[in-house]
């Protein structure tokens, strides 16, 4: 079966049903890849970059319009990937078929405007650790797609979802006690189900076949997306570019070229040079970095929830995740 690309972020991009979609691969990499300097290089950018754009985001929302903000990363990355693509494989890397870029279109609008869109606005709500850990969820979501899609998975897989929805009913309960916004804990798992749904659709439908230039018409329309949703909520009425602070702009800056950019091509790099078993661990790595950089730059508070949901729900994806990588 053909897998997803990570339209990165996020949902920052968890690997599916060993993550934010299904492996994100384009090719299982072949046995007795050696594990080098560079590869644990790059898998140091993955777990940090990808990470920490949880807190990017919640900081760019300080000042920003959560969809006009989201729409401006993802046109801005996809443009700039568009033209990465362009220079480095040809003009020709980026012609698809009609068919193809329908694919692409949707996809995007599932995983960018639905899964990340969602998150952002729900971070003007809820703290940035707490988003990344529900997101962390979205592999119990995709299997639960490929069940209901006439897949089997094994039972070890299906405990490990049994395992993280008792976690997600725990890292749910402060929405309930008041203790955060529901409505925000609520989006953020709209936004798993839906990039859920656009990661798995996007390995029956006929995609692009470049990882690379496909992520970019799903940045772009996803971006877009993004920007008309905005508007339509007016987040222009009142809008003051010069009432914005330095740091959102500069966690903004941060999530185009680091979080869609850099991490991206890290990730694909990976896919490529190393045992997929180990890229695959980005996904229960994630939500710790965003956890821990939460507390330590936002102060955000750790609280008995968040840490026994975050583990149970760490612990179910590599259930999830290790389970799957042998099959």
């Amino acid at each position: 079966m053909r897998t997803a690309r990570p339209a990165e972020g996020s949902p920052e991009s968890p690997p599916a049903a060993a993550s934010a979609a299904e492996p994100a691969v384009p090719g299982k990499p072949a046995a007795g890849r050696r594990v080098t300097g560079a590869v644990w290089a790059a898998l140091a950018i993955v777990y940090v970059v990808w990470g920490s754009t949880y807190l990017g985001i919640r900081v760019v929302v300080e000042t920003m319009p959560p969809f006009l903000s989201a729409g401006a990363r993802f046109v801005t990355a996809g443009l700039l990937l568009t033209a990465l693509v362009a220079w480095r494989q040809g003009p020709a890397a980026l012609r698809v078929t009609p068919a193809q870029l329908g694919s692409a279109v949707l996809v995007g609008l599932l995983l960018i405007l639905g899964g990340n869109g969602l998150v952002v606005l729900a971070e003007t709500a809820v703290p940035s650790g707490l988003a990344a850990l529900l997101i962390a969820a979205v592999p119990m979501w995709v299997v639960l797609l490929r069940t209901a899609g006439g897949d089997r998975p094994p039972l070890r897989t299906l405990g490990g979802v049994l395992l993280g929805m008792a976690g997600l009913a725990v890292l749910t309960s402060p929405g309930l006690t008041g203790a955060v916004k529901l409505w925000g804990v609520l989006l953020v798992l709209a936004a798993t189900v839906l990039w859920s749904v656009g990661s798995f659709s996007s390995s029956k439908l006929p995609m692009p076949a470049d990882p690379f230039a496909a992520s970019a018409y799903e940045m772009v329309a996803g971006g877009l997306g993004a920007l008309a949703v905005g508007m339509v909520r007016g987040e222009q009425h009142g809008l003051d570019l010069s009432a914005v602070s330095t740091r959102s702009w500069v966690a903004l800056g941060y999530l185009v070229l680091f979080g869609s950019l850099v991490a991206f091509t890290a990730y694909v790099w990976l896919l490529q040079q190393a045992p997929l078993s180990l890229v695959a661990t980005y996904a229960y790595v994630n939500p710790v970095v965003a956890v821990a950089l939460g507390a330590l730059v936002l102060g955000e508070e750790l609280t008995w929830p968040l840490v026994a949901g975050g583990v149970v729900v760490v612990a179910a994806v590599g259930v999830i995740v290790s389970t799957e990588r042998r099959q």
